[in-house]
């Protein structure tokens, strides 16, 4: 009986989870032995436009690939006026970010975990809507290349900033900040 209740406090000490402390295995990666777990969580995806310097460029290359290499090739129907494109796309803020959004949702979508109709959900609610606000005749590339005869490049200009900002910066800019501005002594 003694043997029993010893082989079940072993059992319970190797179902336990492991010690905080360090293991000297760590450093080589190995599951189970401090080093990182097999179902590690990868980060979470950020929105293109709020990345910067290299981090920026590096999406945007990854994303760039994608879209010449497999999102044209396949969906990029013909260019005319009611579906226009732009060669240089990248520089419109606006598509960069659905082209970016519908990447992401690729990517999720053609997943194992999405089932056998990640893709066709990917189509019905993302690819087909991103398209058409992309490429629609008075969307953000409407000013580019109607005709690939004739290719054009122009961004269009944004709307102003409300009233309500324009009047705030032109508070800000016309009251003094106050006593000791630079340049002032100060007593």
């Amino acid at each position: 009986m003694e043997q029993s209740a010893q082989q079940a406090r072993q059992l319970d000490h190797l179902a336990s989870a492991p010690s905080s402390a360090p293991s000297p295995f760590a450093a080589f990666g190995m599951p189970g032995l401090g080093g990182p777990s097999p179902a590690a969580v990868p980060p979470e995806p950020r929105p293109i436009l709020e990345l910067e310097g290299e981090a920026y460029e590096d999406e945007l290359d990854a994303l760039s690939d994608w879209v010449d290499d497999f999102l044209l090739p396949v969906y990029g129907a013909e260019v005319t006026t009611a579906a226009p494109w732009c060669l240089q796309w990248q520089e419109h803020d606006d598509v960069v970010a659905w082209l970016h959004a519908l990447w992401l949702a690729y990517q999720q979508h053609k997943d194992a975990e999405a089932g056998l109709s990640g893709l066709f959900v990917w189509h019905r609610d993302f690819l087909t809507h991103a398209v058409a606000a992309i490429r629609a005749p008075g969307g953000p590339l409407s000013a580019c290349m109607t005709s690939p005869d004739r290719p054009a490049h122009r961004l269009l200009p944004g709307p102003p900033p409300s009233a309500r900002t324009e009047k705030a910066n032109t508070t800000a800019e016309s009251e003094p900040s106050g006593p000791g501005e630079p340049g002032e002594p100060t007593s």
